[in-house]
């Protein structure tokens, strides 16, 4: 079989199961698919082929002999900002060059245990702090379904990696949609837990109060097999019996296409509908999380010298500083006690996942992006993103949940209810 970058986790345990494929052979076609397809994504930063050859061996002969685990034989690749025992773990960033992770981040660790093939680190946004994954020192990551734009951030590497076939499923983290942007961009699935509930041991810190790890893959099915990896405390929560949407006038600067796929999920979920109203504009709950992880992110590089950092994330950081920290913290506060208090048990929130598509990599970034995606985190609530379709120019749109705390499983239950099965197929996945 000559696509099994196409086959999901069940896809996989299945073919395994019959003994119609082979852990060690389902490697090989990553590691063939990588070399010949990642030099124009630039999603990979470093592969741990020897491991993954040890891993996938392991995998083969657990299936023969009736001991296969939950990910057993899933090729799975990782953040860059996740310690993977080692590889360098540089979070993207060239201060970081020759810093070796001595052992496995607590999330990677839940992967290995569970049976993953764990391919290697993927590329970021520098810090984690920026949404186009145009990083100064590993490249310029590429969307697959049109190589001159971006994949998104900070997690692009993960989305780019996951929608061009060069892994079953991938490790994101998002402090403010750095999960859920590149899923969006890329025409895939990525889940936002309920911060707390995956462990971040091993997590170089964009914001402690805001920094959540997330996994990205090509159906709810298979974010469904991760989570239970990944957080295995989580309960089956409460299904949402409310849908709160934004205003219209939030709606309207979006996209035709964005809006039109907010619009039919919205009909889709079938649940009576209210408007919700925040105290604070989405784009101040956004700028207000920026200054408030840009500033910690200041304090973590210490006394890193400035030309070890890129020009844009100096700005960036001193952009930050110059901000008002205390009204930004009161705008964060405001935003999550009445998120809160509307979605309560029983809540759930249905907003686009960006207000765009994605754009070309020569264009100045939208200041928007994470409009949507930060409300999550500044609640602490777990969030998905599920593709809507396609717009004018073939690039993939999503529609966004946001669901109680721990209520994950309630909310991929749920998000069958918009999800067509159709994921947008990139150039670059044949």
């Amino acid at each position: 079989m000559n696509d099994w970058h196409r086959i999901d986790i069940a896809g996989l345990h299945a073919a395994y199961a019959a003994g119609s494929a082979d852990p060690q052979a389902v490697l090989a076609h990553h590691l063939e698919r990588i070399e010949r397809i990642d030099p124009a994504l630039r999603s990979f930063i470093a592969l741990d082929r020897a491991g993954a050859q040890a891993a996938a061996a392991e995998s083969a002969a657990r299936w023969r002999d009736g001991t296969a685990r939950a990910l057993e034989g899933v090729p799975v690749a990782v953040k860059a900002n996740l310690a993977v025992a080692g590889l360098e773990w540089n979070a993207g960033m060239g201060a970081r060059r020759g810093v070796i992770a001595g052992r496995d981040a607590a999330a990677v660790a839940r992967l290995r245990d569970a049976g993953a093939i764990v391919l290697g680190t993927l590329n970021m946004h520098e810090a984690a702090l920026g949404a186009t994954s145009d990083n100064p020192f590993f490249g310029r990551v590429a969307n697959p379904h049109d190589t001159g734009r971006t994949p998104g951030g900070s997690s692009g590497g993960s989305g780019a990696a996951v929608a061009g076939g060069l892994c079953t499923v991938a490790l994101g983290t998002d402090t403010m949609g750095s999960v859920r942007i590149p899923a969006a961009y890329t025409g895939i699935y990525g889940l936002k837990p309920s911060n707390g509930q995956v462990p971040d041991d091993g997590l170089v810190p964009l914001g402690r109060a805001l920094d959540t790890i997330g996994p990205l893959a090509r159906s709810i099915g298979d974010l469904a097999v991760l989570l239970d990896v990944l957080a295995p405390g989580l309960g089956e929560g409460c299904d949402p019996t409310r849908l709160f949407v934004p205003d219209a006038a939030l709606i309207e600067p979006c996209e035709p296409a964005i809006a039109t796929a907010h619009a039919r999920a919205c009909t889709a979920l079938g649940l009576p509908v209210e408007t919700i109203t925040l105290s604070d504009s989405p784009g101040s709950v956004q700028a207000a999380g920026f200054v408030s992880v840009a500033r910690e992110l200041e304090v973590y590089l210490g006394d890193t010298p400035r030309d070890r950092l890129s020009p844009e994330l100096c700005f960036l950081l001193d952009y930050a500083a110059r901000a008002d920290a205390e009204r930004s913290a009161a705008v964060l506060a405001r935003t999550r006690a009445t998120l809160l208090a509307a979605i309560g048990e029983d809540g759930v929130l249905l907003t686009p996942a960006a207000p765009q598509a994605a754009f070309p990599h020569t264009n100045r970034p939208p200041a928007n992006q994470a409009m949507f995606t930060a409300l999550a985190n500044v609640a602490g609530l777990p969030a998905l993103v599920v593709p809507a379709g396609t717009d004018a120019a073939g690039m993939p749109v999503a529609v966004q949940l946001i669901g109680a705390s721990g209520a994950d499983r309630a909310l991929l239950r749920l998000a069958r209810r918009i999800d067509t099965g159709f994921v947008p197929s990139p150039i670059l996945l044949s």
